[in-house]
């Protein structure tokens, strides 16, 4: 099996991305590890701290390692926005395959700071327990809330990274993975989520050498996630859709089936978490081509 390092190496060739779906428990754990399976295609589960506080740093780590062992497959752990270098060296020792370093409210010399801090503390581990550890930082304004929006977050789209600014913060800090903000933000719009500049994306993936994940992938149009994709994005983000697929198929459930038992009524929210992250990867690795 390859790391995670390599998958993406291949992503970027292929001019497609992998799947990135954020967990809170064990049924949307199955279901995105089931429609992965199903397609034939890597993906990373990913936990923001919030997640992590809930299910449990190394425990969230362990699940998805069980998972990979038991069923040699490429399933990957990443530590979501991380907002100190505390968190991300927990992150790093739990067995992560990648961590994000969150500091894209700080000014930029900051933000460089604490990211150089996270990328040389991996690579050490890294080169200590001949493993793969990726780091990634973000930079520029994309929102941050993972919630159904009633309209565009104030200062969303207003700062956008620039390709200098973007090139100039991937060599100062090392980083392996970057997150711009190209018209992207969390969670989903009711009136409609803005575009992706899709050029901008192709200028800044010309300039800097590393991956480029796409924040906020819910609420986005198939057609500007695959014109984003093709520009250059090698990982794509989703998480408020999967909540949402979730709590509605829970309510559904519940409305029919009086159990106590939860493994009686948690199919459903799991067959719709399912049925959302199926098509999100066939779109990311473009499997109706």
């Amino acid at each position: 099996m390859h790391n995670l390092h390599e998958y993406l190496e291949e992503a970027k060739k292929d001019k497609i991305a992998i799947g990135h779906f954020n967990i809170s428990n064990l049924e949307a754990l199955w279901a995105i590890f089931e429609a992965a399976r199903d397609l034939k295609q890597p993906v990373i589960i990913g936990v923001s701290e919030g997640e992590r506080n809930f299910v449990g740093i190394r425990q969230a780590a362990s699940l998805v390692q069980s998972i990979r062992n038991e069923f040699d497959y490429p399933i990957f752990m990443n530590a979501d926005h991380t907002h100190d270098v505390e968190g991300v060296i927990k992150c790093i020792n739990a067995g992560y395959d990648s961590v994000m370093i969150d500091g894209s409210k700080l000014e930029f010399d900051a933000n460089v700071k604490i990211t150089k801090e996270c990328v040389e503390y991996a690579e050490r581990v890294a080169q200590e327990e001949d493993r793969t550890v990726l780091v990634e930082a973000e930079l520029g304004y994309i929102g941050s809330s993972s919630a159904i929006l009633d309209e565009v977050p104030d200062g969303a789209g207003d700062d956008k990274t620039t390709p200098e600014i973007a090139q100039k913060f991937v060599e100062e800090t090392g980083i392996d993975i970057f997150a711009p903000s190209v018209g992207n933000i969390h969670g989903v719009v009711k009136s409609g989520n803005p575009h992706i500049d899709a050029k901008l994306v192709e200028d800044i993936a010309n300039v800097v050498d590393c991956y480029l994940v796409l924040h906020g992938g819910s609420g986005i149009t198939d057609e500007d996630l695959r014109a984003g994709i093709e520009a250059g994005i090698n990982i794509v983000h989703v998480n408020t859709e999967i909540r949402k697929a979730f709590r509605d198929g829970l309510e559904e459930s519940l409305a029919k089936n009086d159990s106590v038992a939860p493994y009686k009524y948690m199919d459903v929210p799991r067959q719709k978490v399912y049925d959302v992250v199926y098509n999100k990867i066939k779109l990311f690795a473009n499997l109706d081509k």
